[in-house]
């Protein structure tokens, strides 16, 4: 029987795999539709998803928001999620231990979702996901292929209001970013591959040339 992504959460929310459990108000999973075309995905939950069990509902969800409405979405056409489900103490970074206890969560999501684009969001998620060194500043802008999906890393919405929100220079690279987000998602997925070729009687048939009406009426 094929687990669906309500009974992923429901064991991810007893989750004690971590030290992060220990300090935790409560799991956060993820929110959003779960057959969605996009995904996104950021570094961990903050203090404000800690208490609401929703990621991305402080001032940085607001602008992730207001930058889906720009191309035409709403959180609920999405998906949205973190690599960690649970608050690292005073926002600190993830350590190894707890992404490696937490990646089989993401992967999980990822392999029910089967969205069609995935945004990582900032730093962080971007290194993890396409598993380079190289930072935001010259991944962003790009689309990267990525078991049979795209990837197109933009900032942190955090980050954005950091360096001073629609007055500094990043808000419109952001702006740049989603608008490659809605092209992206218009371009048709690619077809299936082909079936495999069991024999190679069949190969043949498949590429004999059809044979006219009028010229069978010659034998």
């Amino acid at each position: 029987m094929t687990r669906t992504l309500v009974d992923v959460a429901q064991e991810a929310s007893t989750c004690t795999k971590c030290r992060l459990a220990t300090s935790r108000t409560q799991v956060v999973f993820g929110v959003g539709n779960p057959d969605a075309d996009l995904l996104f995905i950021g570094e961990a939950p903050g203090q404000h998803e800690d208490k609401q069990g929703e990621p991305f509902v402080g001032a940085a969800g607001q602008l992730l928001t207001r930058m889906l409405g720009e191309i035409s979405l709403t959180r609920e056409q999405v998906y949205i999620a973190n690599i960690l489900k649970c608050r690292p103490p005073g926002n600190r970074d993830p350590q190894e231990d707890e992404i490696e206890t937490c990646t089989p969560w993401l992967i999980e999501q990822i392999s029910l979702i089967q969205p069609h684009v995935i945004v990582t969001l900032g730093n962080f998620a971007t290194k993890f996901v396409l598993q380079t060194q190289t930072g935001i500043t010259r991944m962003r802008g790009s689309v990267y292929p990525w078991h049979g999906r795209n990837v197109i890393p933009t900032f942190h919405p955090a980050a954005i209001l950091r360096g001073g929100g629609e007055k500094g220079r990043q808000f419109g690279e952001l702006q740049e970013d989603f608008a490659l987000i809605k092209r992206t998602l218009a371009e048709p997925e690619p077809p299936p591959p082909p079936p495999p070729v069991t024999s190679l009687v069949e190969l043949e048939r498949e590429e004999q040339p059809a044979i006219a009406d009028d010229q069978l009426e010659l034998f």
